[in-house]
């Protein structure tokens, strides 16, 4: 599980096989894809097109880094700040229990990408600090997979072995915290961590 290829080498095992008659552990419903038929009469090859023109890492595809990082450093915020805090009106905090000036509504880049707009998605009233925590660790992570250069499970599963570390991390602060150290979370999976 920890050596498991790149995409962009398991691309190289389909080449080889596809145009060398190779002799590689590829699946049949991988070689009979319309993907490959797309790709090949795109780029001439099989090989997995790339988002960055020096490929993938050179070592294992599991733990995705930039998955894990995601996952600890949003499960070290969401023990910092209040998860079900509404994103409604957005405001600086000044004092526990006191809210700052208004900094106006959430907003999404304009169509033409000059500008930001207000959000008016059907969800704007259900906003909250834990879940746009989890789409930001989410978007972070699974880049790496429409880069090319992650599979599904390398975001998945670093996500969560991101929040692990985080929380082991929580904990062993809260055995020394003077002043209380307990925290509470929502873990990515919807279950609930306390101390």
């Amino acid at each position: 599980m920890h050596r498991r290829l790149r995409p962009e080498a398991y691309g190289g095992l389909v080449h080889r096989v596809k145009m060398a008659g190779a002799t590689y552990p590829v699946h049949n419903d991988v070689l009979s894809s319309h993907a490959l038929v797309k790709v090949e009469d795109k780029t001439s090859s099989y090989l997995l097109p790339m988002a960055f023109p020096e490929g993938s890492p050179m070592h294992p595809a599991y733990g995705a880094g930039h998955a894990t990082v995601a996952g600890a450093c949003t499960t070290i915020l969401k023990a910092w700040f209040e998860e079900s805090f509404p994103i409604t009106e957005l405001t600086l905090p000044l004092k526990p229990g006191q809210l700052g000036p208004a900094l106006g509504t959430p907003k999404v880049p304009a169509a033409d990408g000059l500008s930001l707009i207000d959000y008016t998605g059907s969800d704007k009233d259900q906003l909250t600090v834990g879940g746009e925590l989890n789409k930001l660790a989410a978007n972070i992570a699974i880049g790496r997979n429409h880069a090319g250069v992650h599979w599904y499970t390398d975001y998945s599963e670093s996500l969560t072995l991101g929040e692990e570390i985080a929380i082991g991390v929580l904990e062993e602060h809260a055995l020394t915290d003077r002043e209380g150290g307990s925290f509470t979370l929502t873990r990515f999976d919807g279950s609930q961590v306390a101390t």
